[in-house]
């Protein structure tokens, strides 16, 4: 046993060193004031505008409590200004993220309002029950599939009972996953070599149930397409931003429907 769990933590930290260095070499580099990271990964058109921030102010939605403490798993630099929001009721925002250079950006962005982690979130001794809300975008996926229970399960450890985790995932059966994956099978030998590759492993949404014995779960959309998605789907003029308009009204009124079968959910757990 103890040799599978040294095998865990050398494999663990070959993967954390090269997320460290995709993004300590280019990621957060700044392109016309957004971060090349936003630039691949993000739809920052203009018809989009209001429909990415918009999305993002969901997860404020669900921060219904003040306090001391709120935790950002894999901050990054804070790159969008509705990430600001986040932390504005509570004293301090503890930021963690393997990237120092998202770390200075970060800095720069909050001052003495953060306390700053430029280490795994697995290899830091946080106390129980120490934060009053823990926030985790698009970072869970990312971990190998073997510690991405420990990682939630460490997340409600750390927070309080009676608060809130917030998980931005993926959801793997969502339609346009199904149809990229598909795309890719098919022109596998045409792969865009400009775009880094990182581990991506997203399990299916029935398996956050096994989390039911420590927290109540609630799940909600969060954004229906990837951003690659979106812009082949939605044109960048104002029908364009009329779709993505109705979209998100559409979103909040069936929100079963577009957790269930698009794709990228927004898990609340809850911790009891």
């Amino acid at each position: 046993y103890g040799d599978h769990r040294d095998l865990h933590r050398v494999d663990r930290r070959q993967r954390q060193m090269c997320i460290r260095d995709s993004f300590n070499n280019g990621g957060w580099k700044n392109i016309d004031g957004d971060t090349k990271d936003a630039v691949l990964y993000d739809d920052l058109r203009d018809s989009a505008k209001d429909y990415v921030k918009n999305t993002r102010l969901r997860v404020l939605e669900h921060i219904d409590c003040k306090g001391d403490f709120i935790l950002d798993m894999a901050s990054g630099p804070i790159q969008f200004k509705e990430y600001l929001e986040y932390s504005k009721n509570f004293k301090k925002r503890y930021c963690v993220d393997l990237s120092s250079d998202a770390l200075k950006e970060a800095k720069k962005k909050i001052g003495s309002h953060g306390v700053f982690f430029n280490e795994s979130f697995f290899d830091i001794n946080f106390k129980k029950d120490f934060f009053d809300c823990s926030l985790s975008l698009h970072t869970i996926y990312h971990i190998k599939k073997e510690l991405q229970e420990e990682a939630v399960r460490k997340l409600i450890s750390i927070t309080k009972p009676g608060r809130k985790i917030i998980i931005i995932y993926a959801n793997p059966l969502a339609i346009d996953s199904l149809l990229s994956r598909t795309y890719k099978k098919l022109f596998k030998n045409k792969k865009n070599a400009q775009t880094p590759v990182l581990y991506f492993h997203a399990f299916p949404l029935r398996w956050w149930n096994r989390f039911e014995d420590e927290a109540l779960i609630k799940l909600y959309p969060w954004r229906s397409f990837s951003a690659t998605a979106q812009k082949a789907l939605f044109p960048n003029n104002k029908l364009g931003s009329k779709m993505f308009s109705l979209l998100f009204s559409l979103e909040n009124k069936f929100p079963k429907f577009f957790v269930r079968f698009f794709q990228y959910p927004m898990i609340i757990l809850e911790k009891k």
